[in-house]
């Protein structure tokens, strides 16, 4: 079906979270200093990790990559969200749309990838710790991530490409406060059995295997742990699985509920919270609960000497 003959719409009304007033200004203050947050946040975290040589090990290599994936997951959303709460017309055009919605599932899925590249990491290191520097050297790290970023973008221009095919010419008003897969094919007025299929099979293959992944390696790691007793090994590993547990379980939430129990209201809840709450959470979690991060970012704000320069003074 040619471009020409399949759609009369151009745009598409995102409605977003609320049409009051008085609680748009309250989401748009809200959202705008998570997103600034988020953006400052995780951007301290890669800035630590590039300049502390402590820091230069495959699990930090990671957690910056995912840093860096937050950041885009956040600018591909909350920027046209927060325009459209401050925008009577609320239009997005259909190429925007599309854009929005190929970036969105490329860095979901990168996002899914990276915490399994980094279960993997927490197994090698707790599991087979003698093989830990051949198994995960810095070539097979960069491949790692690699792949994460090839697979979705793959992923995503397949969606995008199926989704640019199909006929939009009925309600144009999407019910979301973004371009997501989902809301989308709902609007179509052509047959979308192949998209959804695609959603179901590949769509649940490239969020299912990171996650099994993911329990599998917990599975040996929780093993391993028990038979040598030692909360503060176990305690490396606390910061990725709240991470893990915030993320899919939003997802889950979103994509994986049975249609009977679907409610629209919950979806768009949980949608905000993986896709604004957690990247903002994401830099607290890793800093928080890790000294050897609390110590470079004292270090890379100037902290540090300062505190020994007043400790210097007070004991004069």
């Amino acid at each position: 079906m040619t471009r020409g003959n399949q759609s009369h719409i151009t745009e598409f009304l995102l409605l977003g979270l609320t049409s009051d007033p008085k609680q748009q200004v309250w989401l748009f203050a809200s959202f705008l200093v998570m997103y600034l947050v988020n953006v400052g946040g995780n951007s301290v975290i890669i800035a630590a990790i590039r300049g502390d040589v402590r820091l230069h090990t495959p699990m930090y290599f990671f957690l910056s990559n995912l840093s860096f994936v937050d950041i885009c997951f956040t600018n591909v959303i909350v920027p046209q969200m927060l325009a459209n709460t401050q925008s009577k017309s609320k239009k997005v055009p259909f190429t925007q749309c599309l854009t929005q919605m190929y970036f969105f599932v490329a860095c979901a899925i990168t996002d899914s990838f990276l915490l399994g590249a980094m279960a993997l990491d927490r197994y090698v290191a707790i599991c087979h710790p003698l093989h830990y520097t051949t198994t995960m050297n810095p070539r097979r790290c960069f491949q790692l991530v690699t792949a994460s970023w090839l697979v979705s973008h793959l992923h995503s221009l397949t969606h995008t490409i199926l989704m640019a095919h199909l006929s939009f010419c009925g309600p144009n008003v999407i019910h979301h406060f973004f371009c997501d897969v989902q809301p989308l094919l709902m609007l179509s007025c052509s047959d979308t059995s192949v998209n959804e299929l695609l959603a179901f099979t590949e769509g649940s293959l490239v969020i299912m295997s990171p996650f099994i992944f993911i329990t599998v390696s917990y599975v040996y790691i929780t093993r391993a742990v028990l038979r040598v007793p030692s909360g503060r090994v176990f305690s490396t590993c606390g910061s990725h699985l709240t991470v893990v547990t915030l993320f899919y379980g939003t997802v889950f939430l979103v994509y994986f509920q049975p249609s009977s129990s679907c409610s629209a209201d919950t979806g768009v809840v949980a949608s905000v919270v993986y896709t604004m709450v957690t990247p903002v959470l994401n830099p607290f979690i890793h800093s928080l609960r890790n000294s050897d991060m609390k110590g470079a970012l004292w270090r890379l704000l100037g902290w540090g000497r300062w505190s020994s320069v007043v400790c210097h003074f007070s004991r004069v």
